[in-house]
């Protein structure tokens, strides 16, 4: 196929491009250009096309340069792009490799980062018929009777009309033209036939039915026609509340497609006629359905007519019948006459009636109906002679006195006839009753009443506003009295007026042409305003100008009435502003200002201004002083201030206020509290000092109780001669948040000191910010991103609960606790017994340790003879209980003779006691003495070491951050299942745990005897009941060992590998066994040691069943420990002969002697020539980090590691194997060992060579060369075959022909026979002694490498101990089970299971996990690695018991290293059995499933045949006590077990049975 190109030539063309050499036998060339118009224009290049034709329809798929797929659909002489999508990385341009499949269902494309397969068409993302018609996709259209976007070939009958829509052929769906009827009552069945236009044709026996919501009905097809039968009504849902019809869904259907779909309803027309009871009838027949009014029946009916002798009055439907519609209803149309009925008299209402003519001849009465408030009142009514269909009917006279509050109230009104039946009314009908005397209150209000109302101020008994016709006529008022003045505000003014002041009272005037020149101040007169002005109660005047001091009352005077004058007296006066404070603030506003004068309470419309922004004042104005809050200002710079007062100015020319740059927030520091706050936040910025009152503060979301509690709503008002309150601390803001603040203190222009805010306990913190007057910074932007957290506030246990706590001058104070410093730091910790303060020393999560005053402080308040011990945290006040010296002397009341006598007696009493408690209390007290010493001692050490740490630790993130980037391409180096069961199994036996069944000549013919004698015993070994004699039997023979125990509860692993339900059920009965055996004896020591067994089978199922835990969760933080380890032992030198490190954890293996070293980068050679020439350029050149002091073997065990990092290491070449040359120039190649004619050697001591010792310099070219002789070939041969299982011992030339070797230092001149005739006892005394003593430079590299690691040990920790993570099934199942022996057998103790489950799951598996990473992971674990690994689980075993945690002078170093961290992790340990505890039971179902997907993990019949080899081996060792056993059971003899195992045996020996 071919597509139209538009290509350019040059007129030399012909000769500079043969075109077609390549592809056609003769060249194409031609002078003339050949023309062609594109049939499409695009934006970007095009790099790739490729193109389809199907089903007659050419698409092309077009690649641009910017990665952008184009789908083109080539119509004729038009090209139209349809779809247009991103592939690749946006910039990269599309490979012209573009490849349609064979099938013509994907697009493969090729950029330059990677390929994808892209559908041709992806007809199926579109749901419906409209979409997938609008997607203009030539291969897409919609298969009607299979409801869904599909492509023509995927169609059934796509080849019938109007069975596939394409959508450049059909616009439009299927889709129901139109419904006949469009609705149908739903009291009755009915047909309705829906147009379809288009109908696909079915075959004979296929059928349309209609689906009316869940109601089908079948369907009649003739043409576009379809006739189908709505449902009965009981098939129907009820109508929506509120609704007079349903709605339901009508799709014409085919199977279970849905061919097309309208919306159809069902109306109801008693539902009509209940929703609007004031009209009925013309609700009825003006609705949008069907329904007809039967007037005397007083019926809303869907059929015909009405019952046989009623009319009826048609639907407006109807178009064909006269009486029809709501003007045909019965009605009230309205009142006659006026609308307004006046209260207490009496008045006859008279309403317009029509069409009452239904009712001609029909006995009924009638009766008007008032809903007044609280009651409804019925009046007898008469219609009188009709004219035509109307007529006026009347209501009975009656006098109304309703209880009115308004002065007008609107009763509706409403006719009946007969019982009940309701008149429609035409409209909203209503009277208006009044009363004059609501709303008038006196005699002005009333004559200004609206004249219709007929309202008169009437003097008779008690003068009020009434009807006109209810006043006798003497007694009407035509002349009201003299105007009232209750009060005038304000009292004073300005002397330039233009004041309004505002007069309030009663009888001012009755419109405002009464009061328009009525009014004077002080003498003066004042203008009252129109648009304020209120009849009879308020004028607002303006006053005019007067001298300063004027005073005198106001007068109203009304023409034809005597004036009246107020009581109070207004005052014209002069403010005057004086002065400022503060003077200056910053630019974002919300300074609190005081503008100081005379007089400033002048007016009641005061206005303050800096500059042209107002300031808003804060009330009340006081007559000496205005306080306002300043609003932001675009920029620095100075601002005039004035007051307006009224229409009066005043400004303070003479001092400006000064806005200045807003301040800047740089740090702040600390950024965690307790939720007690009172903690000291150090703010460090810029211009800090023009902030009035800064705030630090905190949004809460608190519950009703907490702000019941110590919350108010915010109240900024303020008292004139009060002094400025404080704060409030806490305050209600809007939305339910409460805001706390406490007021930062100004230390200079850079440092603000605040004290963090406390919060409630039940209120969750939202937000906390610094209010900078105006200016609100959250403390993340203050502290460089770091959101401030609150604590919970710590608990501290009391220092004793009987008495008393006795303290003895010298001894440092230990206080218990929890969280103790999550909030705080030491420095911050105040501690004080009575007036004297105990300095802290350590502060740590459970501890605190202080060193009290030498002698014994007085009582702090006086009340009490013993101080008090008090701790201060911030805000938090803790008294733990008085403490009492024991040096203290006591007051006696004796005289000093009875002293002494008394003295000598009990002397002689005691002195036995004294000399039997003396030396425990001493030894008791100085062990805790020596415990706090040491915690502070490391602490201080550690804070020493702190910066060192930092370092060594960002230099490990960085090379950890480059190990992971090289994990994600080569992964974890984990071993495959099938060896790692192999090691975990068989511990200590090699490559080769099992020994292969036939290897001599001639073991063919007996192969097959014995392969079916151990198919018989495995099948034995189902019989759970042979299994469990055959292991109690083996259990109880003296000759057989704990190492047999072991290797059969590891062959029995691996036979019931592929059954691991059936092992589980055998483990769970021998546990079980176990603990019955226990609880008589000691419960506690249960499954401590590897005694029986079960204890090993638990252990392999441990091992089985977590193995997806390793691999997926705790396999990545065990590595990277061991690579961090790794990588901080090679950082410094390692002495070779000694095996001692400079980084270590393990003090044993510490090198304490100072060896200088310095660190060299060298270039290895890397590749197919790199034992050639230098320069080769097939070889790489690959960087490797060692020391000038390594030797040799060093050297190569590193350039190792760096150079196949990513390469397991059994896939790695050997040491041994290899040489290391040194590579110099041209031509200088120097082969590099340990040992040479070069070596030193010096009295009997012969020292490794080094780097050092031949001068390689930093940056030479190393490479690895094979070794030159045979012990390459030795050691591959010995590789292909299995080991011995005997440990061969490797062979040490140290002292060969009395020379010694040595490395870093040497070692001691102790001869070997020496060494041999030390005691066990000596010895482990001599390393007591050397703990001891180490020194604390020693301690400090410990501690350097301990911090530097800390992190990936707490990793490594959390990951076992499912930190935020579920816990695996099985240790929940086995946990669980523990709970059930433990209260089977009534164990209540939890310190018990505590112990079970530490020595099940963390000591039996994960210790030995830890201790041995190569049993998980393909890698090389050194000496000094193992020994660090050592110290690691040795805490992790100590983190796992319940005992408490002290170190003192005499505990090994390796214990004083995590002494501090040791509290933390048993809290995580406690926390983990707890939340397991309370997770929900793991099911038995569960657990099978995970067994049963497991026991195929490891299915090598070879391997378990060889298992059940040895394993009857073991049977054949004790075979008659076994067969002995069986035959004692009487479920055995039933089942024939010794007759089987017989067989067994002689099938496996080649044995004739007698059987």
């Amino acid at each position: 196929m071919c597509l139209p190109l538009l290509l350019h030539f040059s007129t030399d063309s012909p000769e500079s491009y043969p075109c077609g050499d390549e592809h056609t036998p003769s060249p194409i060339a031609g002078r003339q250009p050949l023309e062609a118009r594109p049939l499409l224009q695009l934006v970007q290049p095009i790099s790739a096309v490729a193109a389809l034709q199907v089903d007659g329809h050419m698409v092309a798929f077009l690649g641009d340069t910017q990665g952008q797929l184009h789908k083109v659909f080539l119509n004729g002489s038009q090209g139209q792009v349809y779809h247009s999508q991103q592939v690749g990385p946006p910039g990269s341009a599309i490979s012209p490799d573009l490849l349609v499949d064979s099938s013509g269902s994907y697009l493969y494309v090729l950029t330059a980062q990677q390929v994808d397969r892209v559908p041709v068409a992806a007809c199926a993302q579109f749901s419906d018929c409209t979409s997938c018609l609008q997607a203009q996709d030539p291969l897409c259209g919609w298969c009607i009777l299979q409801g869904r976007c599909t492509r023509k070939g995927q169609c059934r009958r796509a080849a019938q009309p109007n069975q596939w829509l394409w959508s450049y052929e059909d616009s439009h769906c299927l889709h129901v033209q139109s419904l006949l009827p469009a609705h149908h009552p739903r009291q009755e069945q009915g047909q309705v036939t829906l147009s379809v236009p288009r109908l696909p044709t079915l075959a004979m026996d296929e059928y349309f039915h209609c689906a009316f919501g869940d109601y089908d009905s079948l369907a009649h097809v003739e043409g576009p026609h379809v006739a189908c039968v709505t449902p009965p009504q009981d098939q129907l849902p009820l109508n929506p509340p509120g609704t007079d019809h349903v709605t339901l869904s009508l799709a014409l259907m085919f199977e279970d497609v849905a061919v097309a779909a309208t919306n159809f309803s069902f109306y109801d027309c008693s539902a009509v006629q209940a929703l609007e009871v004031a009209a009925p009838c013309r609700a009825c027949v003006g609705s949008l359905w069907r329904c007809h009014w039967c007037p005397q029946s007083s019926r809303c009916v869907y059929g015909e007519h009405c019952p046989e002798g009623e009319r009826t009055i048609y639907s407006t439907q109807e178009m064909d019948i006269q009486v029809r519609g709501p003007g045909a209803c019965p009605q009230v149309e309205g009142l006659e006459g006026s609308l307004l009925v006046p209260v207490g008299w009496e008045s006859r209402l008279a309403l317009r009636v029509r069409n009452l003519q239904y009712f001609r001849g029909l006995p009924a009465s009638y009766h008007c109906w008032l809903e007044l408030p609280g009651k409804l009142q019925r009046l007898p009514a008469s219609l009188e002679e009709m004219t035509g269909d109307a007529g006026i009917m009347y209501c009975q006279a009656q006098q109304f006195h309703p209880s009115m509050t308004q002065r007008e109230l609107l009763v509706p009104i409403y006719v009946t006839r007969g019982k009940g039946q309701r008149l429609d009314n035409a409209g909203t009908l209503h009277v208006t009753l009044y009363d004059c005397a609501v709303g008038h209150p006196d005699c002005s209000h009333c004559q200004a009443a609206n004249g219709s109302l007929g309202c008169l101020w009437c003097s008779h008994g008690q003068p009020a506003c009434r009807y006109g016709p209810l006043c006798p006529p003497g007694a009407v008022e035509l002349l009201c009295p003299m105007p009232s003045i209750d009060t005038i505000e304000p009292l004073t003014g300005p002397p330039e007026g233009g004041l309004a002041l505002t007069i309030l009272g009663s009888n001012l005037g009755r419109d405002f042409a009464d009061v328009e020149d009525a009014v004077s101040v002080a003498g003066q007169p004042c203008n009252p305003d129109p648009s304020l002005y209120r009849t009879s109660a308020r004028i607002v005047c303006v006053t005019s100008p007067a001298p300063n001091g004027t005073t005198g009352p106001i007068q109203v005077a009304i023409k034809s009435r005597p004036p009246g004058i107020s009581t109070q007296h207004f005052t014209y006066q002069d403010p005057v502003l004086l002065s400022l404070s503060p003077q200056w603030g910053p630019q974002a506003g919300g300074t609190q200002l005081t503008i100081h004068g005379q007089h400033l309470q002048t007016g009641g419309n005061i206005s303050a201004f800096v500059g042209s922004q107002s300031c808003p004042i804060q009330e009340p104005v006081c007559p000496e002083a205005i306080v306002c809050h300043t609003m932001p200002q675009a920029g620095p710079g100075e601002a005039v201030v004035r007051v307006v007062f009224g229409q009066a100015q005043r400004t303070l020319l003479a001092i400006p206020f000064r806005y200045t740059a807003n301040p800047q927030l740089m740090t702040a520091e600390p950024s965690v509290s307790f939720r007690g706050g009172g903690r000291l936040i150090r703010v460090r910025g810029k211009d800090l000092d023009v902030v009035q009152q800064p705030l630090l503060s905190v949004w809460l979301e608190a519950t009703a109780k907490v702000q019941a509690a110590g919350a108010k709503p915010q109240d900024l008002r303020r008292s004139c001669r009060a002094p400025a309150s404080a704060p409030q601390a806490c305050v209600q803001l809007e939305g339910g948040l409460l805001q706390c603040s406490t007021v930062c203190s100004i230390n200079s222009s850079s440092l603000l000191l605040c004290r963090s805010p406390a919060v409630p306990d039940g209120a969750h913190p939202q937000r906390v910010f610094f209010t900078l007057d105006n200016m609100h910074v959250d403390f993340a932007s203050a502290s460089g991103g770091q959101d401030f957290l609150y604590q919970p506030n710590p608990r501290l246990a009391p220092l004793s609960r009987e008495g008393p706590a006795r303290l003895k001058p010298g001894n440092v104070l230990d206080v218990e606790g929890e969280g103790l410093n999550l909030g705080i730091s030491k420095e911050e910790v105040r501690v004080h017994i009575g007036d004297g303060e105990c300095l802290v020393k350590t502060l740590t999560l459970t501890h605190l340790y202080c060193e009290p005053p030498p002698r014994a402080p007085q009582p702090a308040n006086g009340s009490s003879t013993l101080p008090q011990f008090v701790v201060q945290m911030g805000n938090l006040r803790l008294a733990l209980g008085p403490v009492q010296y024991e040096a203290e002397p006591t007051q006696s009341t004796f005289p000093v003779e009875a002293q002494v006598g008394l003295g000598m007696g009990a002397a002689v009493l005691t002195a036995a006691v004294l000399l039997l408690t003396l030396m425990y209390r001493h030894k008791s007290k100085q062990a805790l003495r020596d415990y706090q010493k040491v915690l502070v001692q490391l602490e201080n050490l550690e804070i020493g070491v702190g910066d060192q740490c930092r370092k060594e630790f960002t230099d490990l993130m960085t090379e950890m951050t480059d190990l992971s980037s090289d994990l994600e391409g080569s992964g974890i180096p984990f071993l495959d299942y099938r060896t790692y069961a192999e090691r975990v199994f068989f511990p200590g036996h090699g490559g080769c745990p099992l020994q292969p069944m036939f290897e001599g000549p001639g073991e063919e013919g007996h192969r097959a005897p014995v392969r079916q004698g151990l198919t018989q015993l495995s099948n034995l070994l189902n019989s759970k009941l042979f299994l469990l004699t055959l292991i109690h039997t083996l259990e109880e023979q003296p000759s057989f060992s704990q190492r047999d125990r072991c290797h059969v509860a590891s062959l029995l692993s691996l036979a019931l590998h592929s059954k691991l339900e059936y092992l589980t059920d055998i483990m769970r009965t021998l546990l079980g066994d176990l603990a019955a055996h226990y609880v008589h004896k000691n419960p506690k020591l249960m499954l401590r040691r590897t005694e029986t067994m079960v204890e090993k089978l638990l252990t392999n199922w441990l091992s089985i069943c977590l193995y997806a835990f390793l691999r997926e969760v705790a396999g990545e933080p065990l590595y990277m420990l061991l690579r961090a380890i790794q990588y901080q032992v090679d950082k410094g030198p390692v002495d070779a002969v000694t095996g001692k490190a400079k980084r270590t954890l393990n003090d044993s293996r510490l090198l304490r002697e100072d060896v200088e070293f310095r660190p060299l980068t060298l270039m290895v050679l890397v590749g197919p020539r790199a034992g050639g020439a230098v320069g080769s350029s097939e070889a790489q050149r690959v960087p490797a980090r060692v020391l000038d002091t390594d030797t040799i073997t060093q050297v190569k065990e590193k350039v190792l590691d760096q150079v196949y990092k990513g390469t397991p290491f059994s896939q790695r070449p050997a040491v041994h194997t290899l040489d290391l040359e040194w590579r110099s120039g041209l031509a200088g190649h120097l082969t590099l060992s340990d040992e040479d004619l070069t070596s030193v050697t010096q009295n009997h001591w012969k020292r490794l060579n080094t780097l050092q010792h031949y001068k390689v310099p930093d940056g030479a070219t190393v490479g690895l060369i094979p070794q030159l002789h045979n012990r390459s070939a030795v050691s591959q041969s010995l590789a292909q075959s299995c080991p011995s299982r005997e440990n061969i011992p490797m062979l040490e030339d140290g002292e060969e022909g009395g020379v010694r070797l040595w490395h870093l230092v040497k070692g001691t001149e102790e001869p070997e026979g020496a060494k041999v005739r030390r005691s066990s006892l000596r010895e482990r005394e001599r390393e007591r002694e050397r703990a001891k003593a180490i020194p604390e430079i020693y301690l400090t590299r410990l501690l350097s490498m301990k911090g530097t690691l800390q992190k990936f040990v707490d990793d490594t920790f959390q990951a076992i101990l499912s930190v935020n993570r579920p816990v695996p099934i099985a240790v929940k199942y086995l946990f669980d089970f523990l709970d059930e022996l433990a209260e089977k057998h009534g164990i209540e103790d939890p310190e018990t299971l505590h112990i079970w489950k530490t020595n099940s799951l963390l000591l039996r598996f994960w210790v030995n996990t830890l201790k041995n990473p190569q049993l998980i992971f393909d890698v090389r674990v050194s000496d000094n690695v193992d020994a660090i690994l050592a110290v690691i689980a040795q805490t992790f075993i100590d983190s796992c018991t319940l005992s408490e945690h002290k170190v003192g002078r005499d505990s090994p170093v390796n214990k004083l290293l995590y002494a501090r961290e040791i509290p933390r992790y048993k809290q995580m340990v406690e926390r983990y059995y707890s939340d397991i505890r309370q997770s929900s039971p793991a099911s038995y179902q569960e657990m099978n499933s995970a067994l049963a997907e497991l026991s195929g993990n490891y299915t090598s019949a070879p391997h378990c045949l060889e298992a059940l080899q040895e394993l009857y081996n073991h049977i054949h060792r004790y075979y008659d006590q076994i067969i002995g056993a069986l035959e004692e059971d009487p479920v055995g003899q039933k089942m024939q077990l010794a007759c089987r195992l017989q067989q067994v045996a002689a099938l496996v020996e080649n044995k004739v049975t007698d059987l």
